[in-house]
């Protein structure tokens, strides 16, 4: 092996003869025996081997397996030094990029924070030198590696590479970069997908209409639409949200959101009864009904569309009671109502049926207009009070006095409640019509400049705002015709939990499953890795 002072004399001789070092293949084995030395010789063996690698192409594979020695060596500076200096074998080599890249990225399964930064940084160096090279190693071990392995491989994808996504890739790449992530997707957790569609929709190609309908469809196929819908298995709920939450910033007017409304027609409304939550404070039926009603806006032309309406409109006949049988009878118990998942059934229904006129006026349909139109009269006379209610509650508030937790439920609920009355307007009209326009209650809106209550506010952390014959107000005896009274007082004691409908965190999958990858379960590699 050599010493210090014979690592400098070769050095000096390989520098001197410059483009002819090729000649002198004694002194680069002498340098490369280096690595068996001390730690002083390890360590600048291997910025020597990296500094004359291009010139011994016949030598690479004893360059690199010693480079490789160095990555493993016990002693974390030389492992630091020789990470930092592995792309220097590439740099004129580009050939050996994919196998290096292969190797830092099983390095990424160090434990050691700033080992772990420069061989991330390292990466990023590969990236530079030839990125189709470097994702081929990478997508190596995320397709064959250790879990760790893959899990920071694809977290390194997500959270180093795409911020220079816009450098260091061109059409050709970002092909290929697609191209491999769909292999991935045919065995991937719900984490795995939710980083790698950050990633997608980051390339400069997505941005396109046909680049948007790519992903549309690679969500499609994620979420299984084939499959009968299983309400009772947390795991298919969790499937279905995720992936239309991942699929909804693609759809727009060219990218229609047909499959996914077709699957909640058929599959999930007849169903949604049955649909548990999953922790206290949770709403899944109420979130699903959001995305559904979110979705319908770009629906398109749906295949069997009048049988769509119809399950879209029995739904919404379920949360929308018949009036009292005789107007002077003794009072009844008034029904519950859910209005916020009225304004996402009507808001749904009022998409889907503006295609579809003939449902509600075509010649054999008189009796279900009639009883429609009923059911909407009766509904709009107690919401009238409660807007009525609300709008007084919140008069002359302003400022901090609008901040507190129940009069942003009343703000939320003012929304929701002035939504399907404009709703129940357009729909009451003769024939009914399809033109309103309106925001959605739970969808951010930026703050006007002198924000109402009835403008949008930030979604606050409440419950579905409902009503039942639990109220204490009492209105008049003028007013009360056997219809639901209003709620007043703590309004917060009747409404529900109001999320966000992107869910927050990783995909909400337990455990970060939930498609079809299982995880191997396999135990790390230490330091060791793969040779080749």
């Amino acid at each position: 092996m050599a010493s210090i002072e014979q690592l400098y004399k070769d050095f000096a001789v390989l520098a001197d003869a410059k483009d002819k070092a090729g000649e002198h293949e004694k002194e680069y084995l002498s340098i490369i025996s280096g690595v068996k030395g001390g730690a002083n010789e390890k360590r600048l063996a291997s910025q020597f081997i990296a500094r004359f690698f291009k010139y011994f192409p016949s030598l690479a594979d004893n360059a690199i397996d010693a480079q490789l020695d160095l990555c493993e060596d016990d002693d974390s500076a030389i492992r630091k030094q020789a990470i930092k200096d592995l792309p220097g074998l590439c740099k004129d080599a580009k050939e050996h990029v994919p196998r290096i890249a292969d190797v830092l990225s099983q390095l990424l399964q160090c434990e050691d924070s700033m080992e772990l930064s420069l061989v991330q940084s390292s990466l990023m160096v590969l990236m530079k030198i030839d990125v189709k090279g470097t994702l081929t190693g990478l997508f190596s071990q995320i397709n064959n590696g250790e879990d760790i392995v893959r899990e920071r491989a694809i977290k390194f994808m997500e959270n180093r590479m795409k911020k220079s996504v816009d450098e260091i890739f061109n059409k050709d790449i970002e092909e290929y970069f697609l191209s491999e992530c769909k292999k991935v997707f045919d065995d991937v957790t719900g984490d795995e997908f939710v980083s790698f569609m950050k990633i997608l929709s980051s390339l400069t190609s997505i941005n396109t209409v046909i680049g948007r309908q790519q992903l549309v469809e690679i969500v499609v196929e994620q979420a299984s639409l084939k499959e009968e819908f299983q309400p009772t298995d947390s795991d298919c709920v969790d499937r279905l949200m995720q992936c239309i939450r991942q699929a909804m910033p693609f759809f727009s007017k060219n990218v229609h959101s047909a499959a996914f409304v077709s699957y909640i027609c058929d599959q999930v409304l007849p169903s949604l009864s049955s649909i548990e939550n999953q922790a206290e404070g949770t709403d899944l039926k109420l979130e699903i009904l959001k995305l559904f009603a979110e979705m319908s806006t770009n629906a398109g032309e749906l295949e069997d569309g009048i049988e769509k309406v119809q399950r879209v409109f029995d739904k919404l006949l379920d949360y929308m009671p018949q009036p009292p049988e005789e107007e002077n009878s003794a009072p009844v118990e008034a029904p519950k109502l859910e209005f916020s998942y009225v304004e996402c059934l009507m808001y749904a229904f009022h998409q889907i049926a503006r295609r579809h006129p003939e449902f509600l006026t075509g010649e054999d349909n008189g009796e279900r207009l009639k009883d429609f139109r009923i059911r909407l009269q009766y509904f709009a006379r107690g919401l009238q009070l409660y807007i009525k209610q609300l709008r007084m509650a919140l008069q002359g508030k302003t400022g901090d006095a609008l901040k507190t937790d129940e009069n942003k439920l009343k703000v939320i609920a003012l929304k929701i409640t002035s939504n399907i009355n404009t709703l129940i307007k357009d729909l009451f009209h003769n024939p009914p019509s399809y033109k309103a326009v309106l925001h959605l209650s739970w969808k951010p809106m930026k703050p006007a400049a002198s924000p109402t209550p009835a403008t949008g506010q930030k979604r606050s952390n409440i419950t579905p705002v409902t009503f039942d014959s639990e109220s204490k107000n009492k209105i008049s005896k003028q007013q009360d015709r056997k219809i639901y009274a209003p709620p007043s007082g703590k309004f917060s004691d009747k409404a529900g939990t109001f999320r966000d409908n992107n869910g927050g965190g990783g995909g909400g999958y337990r455990g970060g499953g939930g498609y079809r990858r299982q995880q191997r379960g396999g135990r790390g590699r230490g330091r060791g890795f793969k040779r080749y």
